[in-house]
Parts: structure tokens; sequence; C-alpha cells
């Protein structure tokens, strides 16, 4: 014998849809996120550590920003190679993403010339993009790993850094944060790993590590 299916009565109270922005819906009382007033002041984060999250926390920030009508700049030190998030925010209206790396990882005796050169135009369209007045939120992915492989200098970032306009929210990631990066910074989150399916033998998959 086939039994009805069962339904759960929802504990929360019902979505409305919004005459004025169809596929988006709103619970009653709640207000529009483009309503928020723009942040009187920024402040410096840096994602950390040899935990995995640092890019993803970073880029959720950016649609997290990007939802409340923030414009958003990412730039991606040491990387040129496709990933789903660049991608997917390709014709994004609120966020541009750069990249200013070669495809594949290198190691910090594999350091090239060329390396030294595309970190160079990243920290120029970085702080191009920071001081433009055209972004509330700035993202450098993997600057401090720039620093790390001796690509950029502790004084190239303290110096990008204190061009910030205040306003402006900006976000830091990569492993071994500098000290000049960490003294100059509000927030600092370590990612730590406890646990990894790497150890495992499993590989990066797409659509979850790129």
């Amino acid at each position: 014998m086939r039994s009805e299916p069962i339904t759960k009565q929802a504990d929360t109270a019902p979505l409305t849809e919004r005459p004025d922005r169809p596929g988006r819906s709103e619970r009653p009382g709640q207000t529009s996120t483009a309503a928020c007033a723009p942040a009187e002041r920024g402040y410096v984060h840096v994602y950390t550590g040899e935990g995995k999250g640092k890019t993803t926390a970073a880029f959720g920030l950016a649609l997290r920003a990007a939802g409340h009508d923030r414009r958003v700049y990412i730039g991606q030190f040491m990387k040129g190679q496709p990933y789903g998030e660049v991608a997917a925010l390709d014709h994004h209206p609120q966020i541009k993403v750069e990249q200013f790396g070669s495809p594949g990882c290198i190691r910090r005796d594999e350091v090239t010339p060329g390396h030294l050169t595309d970190a160079s135009w990243g920290l120029g369209r970085a702080t191009a993009a920071l001081t433009s007045g055209d972004y509330d939120l700035v993202v450098l992915d993997e600057l401090d790993v720039a620093v790390l492989f001796g690509l950029l200098s502790d004084d190239d970032c303290a110096k990008l850094i204190e061009s910030r306009p205040p306003r402006v929210e900006l976000v830091i990631t990569g492993r071994s944060a500098p000290q000049a990066i960490l003294e100059r910074a509000d927030l600092v989150t370590e990612m730590r790993e406890v646990k990894h399916y790497y150890r495992r033998g499993v590989t990066a998959r797409a659509g979850i590590e790129f």
C-alpha cells in the first residue's frame, strides 16, 4: 500500500513575491538589501593560515557586498588558470575580477622574471582599483603568497594598504601573511587545518577546489 507523502508545516513566515523584483522573494517586513546605506568606514581583513577556505571566504564576502549594491574589485595574484568562481562572475554587473599570474601553480624555486613582472603589474592594478573611488570592497587574493615568494616586498604591501581610502573595505588572502600586513589589519582570521581529505589522496575537484 502506498502511503500519502508527509508534508512538514513550515515554522517560519511564508515567502511572498516582490512585485518589483521578479524571481526574488522576501519575508513580510524584510527590507530590501539595495536600500542599505553605504558604509561610512571600511576595514582591513586578512584571511591567512594553512587551512582551506581563504579565497572561498573572500569571494563569499564579495557576493554579499554585491547583494547590497556595493561595487567590488577582486585582484588575484599568482593565478591565471580558470576557476569556477571567476567564470561565474564573468559578467556580474557589480564585481570585476582580474588575474595577475600564469596558468598552473609554482614553487618558490620556480619563480621567473615573468612572475615578477606579473606581480608588479598586479600591484599597480590593485593600487589603482583601491584608490580610484570606483569600488566599495577590494579583494586581493593571494597577496600574502606573492610576498612569501618574493614577488612583492613588505614595503610594497605597506604602501598599498596605507593608500586605502577610509571608506573602502580591503580583504587580503593567502597563507603566511607577513608582519607588515598583519600589523595594518583590523581583522585577522587564521584558517587552521583540523582534517583534510587531501591526506587520503583526494585530488582537487572542479567546482569544489577550483
